[in-house]
């Protein structure tokens, strides 16, 4: 989904669809468990096997998963729709929180959350940032206070990444939540808060100054000028 800023005044905005790419999908194979506790969990961490919740159903249900499987939503930016294979069941989720080891790059725990076709849910997207802002062609630096950003939606409307075209941002300019519309997505963040800038630097301010400056000369030069002309 592509977020455009239209002009900077209130920067209304165009939504274009070009491409909407939905959350992707991805399976995870798990067992459940039958022995709980520190113990037992001390033992499949041994194994490079991670312990596991799914939450959100009639009850909750412990399993086991191994780390090679969660390889693929752990080191990726991108949010994925998971589809739970658990002792022959399939279940969709989200993974909703993971624990790592506080020293070494092991995963301790993770949560998953069951989602369902008619229901909302919330959840982080990120931000992709596309085009070249004038203001940092005019010396200006960006900066990206959020990454991601929370929405609301049924899972089928939730897209891979909220794209934001910048070529209109200039020097100085900013978007804020509030100025983003996505078709069937609610932004919880709060709309005064700032996605991304293009802050005004040193190098920038100079090169303003002096233009500033060479544009004052020419207009005195153009008055003294047209003053000698009326003398004469």
């Amino acid at each position: 989904m592509l977020f455009v800023p239209k002009s900077r005044e209130g920067l209304s905005t165009i939504i274009i669809n070009l491409k909407i790419l939905k959350m992707k999908s991805v399976v995870v194979k798990g067992e459940k468990r039958v022995a709980l506790g520190k113990k037992e969990s001390k033992k499949l961490r041994a194994q490079e096997i991670v312990p596991a919740v799914l939450y959100g159903g009639e009850e909750v249900l412990h399993f086991a998963v191994p780390f090679s499987e969660l390889r693929k939503i752990i080191y990726t930016p991108s949010v994925f729709l998971v589809d739970l294979e658990i002792n022959g069941e399939t279940y969709k989720a989200l993974m909703q929180d993971i624990q790592w080891h506080a020293v070494e790059e092991k995963v301790l725990h993770v949560d998953f959350l069951m989602i369902s076709d008619d229901k909302p849910i919330k959840i982080e997207v990120p931000i992709n940032v596309l085009g070249l802002a004038p203001g940092i062609t005019a010396g200006g630096k960006m900066k990206i206070n959020l990454r991601r950003l929370r929405v609301k939606a049924l899972a089928k409307d939730v897209p891979d990444t909220i794209d934001i075209e910048v070529s209109k941002i200039e020097l100085g300019q900013s978007i804020k939540v509030g100025e983003i519309s996505v078709e069937n997505l609610e932004f919880l963040n709060s709309k005064s808060n700032v996605v991304l800038a293009v802050n005004v630097t040193r190098l920038a301010k100079t090169t303003v100054d002096e233009e500033e400056s060479g544009e004052e000369g020419e207009e005195g030069a153009e008055a003294e000028e047209k003053t000698s002309e009326e003398k004469n």
